[in-house]
């Protein structure tokens, strides 16, 4: 990961085609050690190809990626004042669901 952003932030920088000495000068400036392997392997699968194509690729590929979460829902209210933010675990109601449901019989089937 950090090869990547390094080369983007040789992109964004102006340099259309970083070489790995561009991408060592920037790993070595926030004392990330580099990796000649990972350098090698990521300046070959780009060259040639347009950094914007890449991004774009690479979205579609995330986007396809299921990211399901447990179910937390987030509310904020929009007064003006700040908002609170209230989070809901859906697994945490189901479990009391099952606990409440028990003891509404007022008896236990299996004990």
């Amino acid at each position: 990961m950090k090869v990547i952003a390094a080369y983007l932030l040789a992109a964004l920088g102006g340099n259309a085609s970083p070489t790995a000495e561009d991408l060592k000068a920037i790993l070595s400036s926030v004392g990330a050690e580099a990796d000649n392997e990972k350098i090698e392997l990521l300046l070959s699968q780009v060259k040639g190809k347009d950094l914007t194509e890449l991004i774009a690729a690479g979205r579609e590929m995330i986007a396809s990626v299921p990211s399901g979460g447990g179910g937390v829902v987030v509310v904020a209210s929009g007064g003006g004042g700040g908002g609170a933010v209230v989070e809901e675990k859906v697994e945490e109601k189901k479990v009391e669901e099952k606990e409440e449901s028990e003891e509404d019989f007022g008896f236990d089937l299996f004990g």
